[in-house]
């Protein structure tokens, strides 16, 4: 089976490959010791810190398995050509404002496993990010919410 291809930032492949550092080495290390300290108790059948450990083992595996897949399978943004061409596409940060109120928001574009809507990275299949890819500035883009119909213009694309 084909591994679904992983759309990333320079960013958040750095970002993805520290992660993926820090859970294969202190982390790792640190579910290790907790392990040994539990044994070091003696009886495991009700050994509640051991249970954890291993629960926390298994997590922390499977996280870098999925990480390690994403990296590989990653495909890095590279927006210069729409950038040049003032056309919102992935990577775009780009400042929006809401026709209806003249409430402006500043929102990068991003690929699912990078989207943040806490941080304004909404993802290029988010309503809104969907509405405003392949736009230019001064567009009026329509897009449907879950609050409801909402119209936005482009003033910035960065």
């Amino acid at each position: 089976m084909a591994s679904k291809e992983t759309i990333l930032t320079a960013d958040g492949l750095k970002k993805l490959q520290e992660e993926l550092a820090q859970r294969k080495g202190e982390i790792r290390e640190e579910i290790v010791e907790r392990l040994k300290e539990a044994r070091a108790q003696g009886d495991l059948s009700e050994n509640s810190e051991y249970d954890q450990a291993k629960e926390d083992q298994g997590k922390n595996e499977g996280r870098i398995l999925e990480l390690e897949q994403m990296i590989k399978t990653a495909t890095i943004i590279d927006d210069s050509a729409s950038k040049a061409a003032g056309i919102v596409s992935l990577g775009s940060t780009v400042l929006l404002k809401d026709v209806e109120t003249g409430d402006e928001e500043t929102y990068t574009i991003v690929g699912t496993t990078e989207a943040d809507p806490f941080e304004n990275r909404i993802s290029n299949e988010s309503p809104v990010g969907a509405a405003i890819l392949g736009r230019k500035v001064h567009d009026v883009v329509i897009t449907k919410t879950p609050v409801g119909e909402l119209s936005y213009e482009i003033v910035e694309i960065k």
